[in-house]
């Protein structure tokens, strides 16, 4: 769909899915999320040639998810009038330009600076490409549409993280990078052709953010981020130690492809069913965490067993952002650019305490800890997402 940026939303809006436009807002979410992960695969890599330990190389994903916790709520709440597509445009060349800069990056310092100033621009995207997707589409295909611009992430878990890993062994950490630069610009140029604009938030309409957080139902979503979140999270972070500690024949690539590969379907599922019943699946995403852990538990080791743990807990992650956003654009209305940038921030410090937390269990304690962990947070997020029936997550159209 491609569309002038001086025509009005209201004439740009379809009746039926902006497909090129979001299949874009997809790829952005792609970039944004393999920027994020990519490092994670390459730090003997990015060790070796920038001449520090392992350790110090690990603080690239750290500085991106500072600047994402940082910036998130600012950066949307200052932009709240401007207009999308420039808005999406300065996002994407903001990332261009980091990309690039730690492609040519001498020392750890300058690349952890331009590490920050990226995850900064993944606060503004994050905050504003929920409300814009569903801001282009006719108000039926809002949740349809959401579940396409966010399925680059689990295509960027699936396959874009194994293959920015596979990439970097080949070639080096730095040409990953560059290549990565140069499929932003083609992204860009995409954004630049095939999405339509839209305006910004009025400013009558625009409320404070102490506002926001009292919007009926918003603080219940924000709970349920932070508590599924940090459930996933805590597996997904220590992966690796889970299956070693637990002598499990899988290696942690592996097992990560199968639950990016379930997590398309799962956000395909999303996609089909969000827009007529967002509580019952939202619940029913959150009772396959439950399975997916409690078969884990019981395993034993038994690697077919593993992995249909792997496959059902990637199924319940798939469609996770898409339910959440939703649920929060149904409270929030023309304040879900400020609501969903608080979504950002309690996303980020669910990883955050993920890590930290994870790590407890794992060293303290042992890693059987972690299904068991999860099961109690996905409990808790169940009665959560059940209290808030009338609000929150409301019940089904």
């Amino acid at each position: 769909m491609t569309a002038n940026s001086d025509t009005p939303i209201s004439a740009q809006i379809a009746k039926r899915l902006p497909l090129s436009a979001l299949i874009v807002m997809a790829c952005t979410v792609f970039i944004v999320i393999m920027t994020e992960t990519m490092p994670a695969g390459l730090l003997p890599q990015i060790a070796q040639g920038l001449g520090v330990s392992e350790g110090l190389a690990g603080q690239f994903v750290s500085a991106y998810a500072i600047g994402t916790v940082l910036a998130a709520i600012p950066a949307i709440m200052l932009t709240r009038g401007a207009r999308r597509k420039p808005l999406l445009c300065i996002g994407l060349l903001g990332f261009l330009v980091a990309n690039t800069v730690t492609v040519l990056a001498p020392n750890l310092a300058i690349a952890l600076i331009v590490r920050f100033i990226a995850g900064a621009f993944s606060g503004l995207l994050w905050g504003m490409l929920a409300g814009y997707a569903m801001r282009i589409t006719a108000p039926e295909y809002a949740g349809r549409a959401l579940a396409i611009a966010m399925s680059g992430t689990p295509v960027a878990l699936a396959a874009g993280t194994p293959l920015g890993t596979w990439l970097g062994t080949m070639v080096g950490w730095r040409w990953t990078f560059a290549a990565m630069s140069l499929f932003i610009a083609v992204v860009l140029i995409g954004a630049l052709i095939l999405v339509p604009d839209a305006p910004g938030q009025q400013a009558q309409k625009r409320m404070s953010l102490s506002r926001v957080l009292r919007i009926p139902g918003l603080a219940t979503i924000l709970a349920v981020v932070f508590v599924w979140m940090l459930a996933h999270n805590l597996l997904y972070t220590y992966i690796a130690p889970y299956l070693q500690q637990m002598h499990i024949d899988l290696r942690p690539d592996i097992a990560l492809v199968v639950f990016g590969i379930a997590a398309i379907g799962g956000i395909w599922i999303t996609g089909m069913l969000v827009d007529r019943m967002l509580r019952r699946l939202t619940l029913a995403s959150v009772g396959l965490f439950i399975v997916a852990s409690a078969i884990l538990i019981a395993t034993q080791g038994a690697t077919p067993l593993v992995i249909l743990a792997i496959i059902l807990w990637g199924l319940a992650f798939g469609g996770s952002a898409t339910q959440l956003q939703t649920a929060t654009g149904g409270v929030a209305g023309e304040n879900a650019d400020a609501a969903i940038s608080l979504v950002t921030t309690s996303f980020n410090l669910a990883i955050f305490a993920g890590g930290a937390i994870g790590a407890f269990l794992v060293e303290g304690i042992g890693a059987w800890t972690l299904p068991l962990a999860m099961i109690i947070l996905a409990f808790i997020t169940l009665i959560t997402v059940g209290f808030g029936r009338r609000t929150a997550f409301r019940s089904d159209r």
